[in-house]
């Protein structure tokens, strides 16, 4: 599994709780026409297409700064690349953040720990809200 994939996981799954989906409602079939002044309108089966269920959006400040206050000695997972690991219980050594860079698509130097560890944050606080997380734009960016 891939390192994005269980931070990803320990926030939406863990916390699986709090994604409350929306109920499948049919999508209205529209009245057809005939050559008469008569239109007829299709009974609902279960063959009608249903959209997709929507889920709410995992407030991923929220969960973090909860789980943070659980925590006798406070992370500042909000600025920090390996805080943030550290939180969602994964090794934040070097070579993890490494691999992490590589798996999102990092180009610039890895042996260049400082930018590449803001660039992590940055991404996978931006991953995280293309996956359906709320997260605050002073997160992203």
């Amino acid at each position: 599994m891939s390192i994005f994939s269980q931070i990803k996981d320990f926030i939406f799954h863990k916390h699986g709780d709090q994604i409350v989906p929306r109920p499948r409602q049919p999508i209205p079939a529209e009245k057809e026409s005939l050559h008469t002044s008569e239109a007829i309108e299709p009974a609902t089966t279960m063959a009608d297409p249903m959209p997709a269920p929507v889920m709410e959006q995992v407030d991923v400040a929220a969960i973090l700064d909860q789980e943070n206050a659980k925590r006798d000695v406070k992370l500042n997972w909000r600025m920090s690349i390996v805080d943030l690991l550290k939180l969602v219980g994964l090794e934040s050594d070097l070579g993890v953040r490494q691999a992490l860079a590589e798996e999102l698509g990092f180009t610039g130097d890895l042996r260049h720990s400082g930018a590449m560890n803001v660039w992590l944050h940055k991404q996978v606080m931006t991953k995280l809200a293309e996956n359906g997380g709320k997260v605050p734009a002073e997160l992203k960016n």
